[in-house]
């Protein structure tokens, strides 16, 4: 509901107001930082007493005139610009919430609209934005109706940039940290001592069995969840599998799962970060 003494406030401040307030009350009812609920709701309060629409002030001062707002700041800025750009969509709340799919992840790539997000999905079988880049560069996306070589070359070109970002953040976060959060949220989850919530996909009766951890590392602030994707439910990895989402700036994910052979059979090992993972557990 929009806060009755906002009446000045554009109609899309209101909208973004409305997101955080929802973020707010999902983040208090699943156990999060009392200090990340109350940002969110601060910024919906600054928003709604703003007469100026956060759209206007995106094109002309770009994102430095967003975060000058008070109690806005970069990571409600990102918030801010995604919905912007994708029409009030915004995948930190699509997953509190349960909704997240890969057709809404695929979207927040340049030159991918819903129908093409679900026919890449449907007919590649893939599910994240790695799979999908290397999709881009093997040869399968070319494959799949509605791709000629200038939407491809976008597709590659707006991956690179968001992918580049994502890595190159993981350098800022010890393997160490990512298995310390994977550790505390699978003991949780044992112990039944993490809200759940109800997925949308493979999960017809709506039933809420996916526990969420919203924890916090030297300042950084992950949620934690089981995959819920196509290839974990094929390979029953849906207790196994964990996916860590960087809530914060950096906006960084990574999966971890159970090292099935090799080396590192047995141990808990962050994908893509193998050499990292034996390293650490050399020590």
């Amino acid at each position: 509901m929009a806060d009755p003494d906002s009446t000045t406030a554009p109609a899309v401040n209101l909208d973004v107001a409305e997101h955080f307030r929802e973020t707010a009350d999902l983040l208090e009812a699943q156990d999060a930082s009392p200090f990340r609920v109350r940002a969110y709701r601060q910024g919906a309060s600054t928003l709604s007493q703003l007469d100026r629409s956060v759209e206007a002030i995106y094109e002309q001062e770009g994102r430095d005139g967003l975060e000058g707002l008070p109690n806005i700041g970069v990571s409600l800025t990102n918030a801010i610009v995604e919905m912007l750009q994708t029409g009030g969509r915004w995948r930190f709340l699509e997953r509190l919430e349960g909704t997240v799919t890969p057709e809404s992840v695929f979207r927040q790539v340049a030159g991918i609209g819903p129908e093409l997000a679900e026919r890449i999905h449907d007919q590649l079988d893939i599910d994240t934005l790695e799979e999908l880049e290397q999709a881009a560069h093997d040869g399968r996306l070319d494959a799949v109706e509605g791709f000629g070589e200038r939407r491809l070359q976008t597709v590659r070109e707006s991956l690179e940039s968001k992918l580049r970002r994502r890595r190159d953040g993981d350098a800022d976060v010890p393997v160490s940290e990512l298995l310390d959060v994977d550790r505390e949220y699978r003991r949780k989850a044992a112990r039944d001592e993490l809200r759940r919530i109800a997925p949308r996909r493979f999960n017809p009766e709506g039933e809420a069995w996916l526990p969420i951890l919203h924890t916090e590392r030297d300042g950084r602030h992950y949620t934690a969840l089981y995959s819920n994707t196509a290839r974990a439910h094929e390979l029953n990895k849906t207790d196994d599998w964990v996916v860590l989402y960087l809530e914060d700036e950096d906006q960084a994910q990574w999966t971890v799962v159970t090292e099935p052979s090799g080396p590192l059979d047995g141990k808990r090992v962050v994908r893509g970060r193998e050499a990292e993972c034996r390293r650490h557990y050399e020590r």
